[in-house]
């Protein structure tokens, strides 16, 4: 190697490591867990208005909860939102090395903290927050380093209450790092003292101060790995400022060991803070909320979605595409559950759920439900994508106030924005609006007048959406699948009489469970309603089936049958 390019490698290789780790961090996000930047920002309505500036300032870290919101709404473009991750680890990393202050050879161990955060991450309710707070204390270590033993003094006492109101607990941090014991004691008197009289004059619990406000989406919670990372900085700032470790001479042979250590450390914990299941779901979410609807069945075909909250989207996603009484039975089933998952207040399933209804035409229903995914934040933050659906429902129901009053909100962001000035120049525009490919089509498909029901009565209300309005396929296919998830062959018949006296629809499933129930009577079916190809397959089934019940050997290869699922097949 020639003499030049290793003085260049000896000199530039830490920050050359520091790029490669943050490349790695960019693709992570960036082409693994691309759908997990959309679903933070969606948890989140960041305004550009004063209002919104002094109500995060007036609550202890407003500051990094103001950085770390302004930061998140650009996960909306998922290559700036990992981008924006790929730094922010970097700067974490960088500035937990110039705080050890310790020789090359230690500089592997820099990267600890930060891959504890980026294992942390895994949980979807760590903000980041967390991470501009820790950014922020990080900096203050190293400004008051640099200051004369006067000025520290005064920085603990002048500046620490500020810091304190400006990042939260994590001033905790700096005051641990002080450049004496003496400045440690005063410096952590005094951050305590601030917390105890934030919580004696503010509306917030002292356990909530005490973990922060905005490092954690649920309240009064912070996972125990979060509260560890800042004493592992101390920790290592604390080990590299005893003299015998100073004084310990370079090894390229320790260097190579501890960063292979701390590289093959990372590959096999890292990713064990990322639940693949939760993660899929995640996706799902996105996939419905971005109307990806080939995305969504691609997917399932790719593996088979077995949680209520897969299953339902995929049935979304072939109800949308005019395809669920065709493959429905291709994807497994989870009886009604499958077509509309049970209510459970909690952000990701009821806004789901509220995307079923909404495509259905239940508008007014789709409107509550925005409403109570957005009560269902557990830090009390408005949501953007629950704001949008708002000013829609309202929009297509006319109620045009009350939809400038959401749009408004949306002006003041800056994804939402150009859609909250298109969607504006509508308001009152009823030929417009019905024109609209969406909205107008709601219109039709909604019901005029508001009624209680279950949704144990999937079936019910689609047969009231298919009454009013024939053209509503989605209704129709929903109102044919309900009873034959339901394992209910009669109720199946009575509807499948009435859809087909209204519109030509008369899927594979439909057939198949049209043969089955004539079957059941001894009866063949009228003709021309079964494609001979479906009476030759009921035929070979139910002679397998006749041979020895569910589990006779044969039987798996009708697995996407109607007839495999009436009996109880898995």
């Amino acid at each position: 190697m020639p003499i030049r390019m290793k003085k260049f490698l000896s000199r530039y290789w830490k920050i050359g490591l520091t790029i490669l780790f943050g490349v790695a961090v960019f693709l992570f996000w960036r082409y693994r867990y691309p759908f997990a930047l959309t679903y933070q920002e969606q948890f989140q309505l960041f305004l550009f208005d004063s209002d919104y500036f002094a109500m995060r300032m007036a609550e202890p870290g407003g500051l990094a909860r103001y950085i770390g919101e302004f930061l998140t709404q650009f996960y909306n473009g998922v290559t700036i939102g990992a981008l924006i991750l790929a730094v922010v680890m970097m700067l974490i990393q960088r500035l937990t090395w110039r705080v050890m202050s310790c020789n090359s050879m230690f500089y592997p161990l820099s990267f600890i903290p930060v891959l504890m955060l980026w294992y942390a991450m895994g949980d979807e309710s760590v903000l980041l927050t967390y991470a501009v707070a820790l950014i922020m204390a990080l900096a203050a270590v190293l400004l008051i380093q640099k200051c004369g033993q006067t000025w520290k003094w005064l920085i603990i006492v002048v500046l620490m209450p500020v810091l304190y109101w400006l990042i939260g607990p994590m001033a905790l941090l700096v005051a641990l790092c002080m450049a004496t014991w003496q400045m440690v004691v005063v410096a952590l008197i005094i951050v305590v003292a601030c917390i105890f009289m934030s919580a004696h004059l503010l509306p917030y619990p002292l356990l909530r101060l005490v973990l922060g406000i905005g490092y954690y989406r649920i309240p009064v919670t912070l996972p125990y790995i979060l509260m560890a990372i800042p004493v592992v900085i101390w920790l290592l700032q604390w080990l590299f400022d005893l003299r015998f470790v100073r004084e310990l001479k370079a090894s390229r042979p320790i260097l190579a060991g501890m960063l292979a250590v701390v590289a093959v450390g990372g590959l096999m914990i890292v990713p064990r803070g990322f639940d693949f299941r939760k993660y899929e779901l995640i996706e799902y979410d996105y996939l419905v909320r971005v109307s990806d609807w080939n995305g969504i069945i691609a997917k399932a075909e790719q593996k088979m979605p077995d949680l209520p909250m897969s299953v339902s989207a995929t049935n979304l996603a072939l109800a949308m595409t005019n395809q669920l009484g065709e493959r429905a039975f291709d994807f497994y089933q989870r009886g009604l559950q499958g077509m509309l998952p049970k209510f459970e207040r909690n952000f990701a399933t009821t806004q789901l759920t509220g995307e079923i209804y909404f495509h259905l035409g239940l508008v007014n229903t789709a409107q509550r439900f925005a409403f109570e995914a957005m009560e269902a934040i557990p830090n009390y933050n408005k949501s953007a994508r629950v704001v949008k659906r708002l000013a829609e429902t309202n929009l297509i129901n006319g109620q045009y106030k009350v939809a400038e009053k959401y749009l408004r909100m949306l002006e003041k962001t800056i994804f939402y924005r150009p859609w909250a000035q298109r969607t504006l120049a509508m308001l009152g525009d009823e030929k417009a609006i019905n024109a609209h490919p969406l909205y107008g089509t709601l219109r039709q498909y909604r019901l005029q007048e508001d009624f209680l029901f279950s949704n144990r009565e999937l079936d019910k209300i689609c047969g009231q959406l298919f009454m009013h309005c024939h053209q509503n396929q989605v209704a129709a296919q929903y109102l044919l699948m309900a009873p034959l998830l339901d394992r209910d062959v009669p109720r199946f018949m009575q509807y499948a009489q009435y859809v087909q006296s209204q519109i030509q629809y008369n899927p594979r499933s439909c057939q198949e469970a049209i043969a089955f129930a004539f079957m059941q009577q001894r009866q063949q079916p009228p003709q021309g309603v079964v494609s001979p190809m479906v009476l030759q397959r009921i035929n070979d089934f139910m002679r397998i089936y006749s041979s020895g019940g569910k589990d006779a050997v044969g039987l798996k290869q009708f697995r996407n049958t109607v007839w495999y699922y009436l009996i109880g097949g898995e």
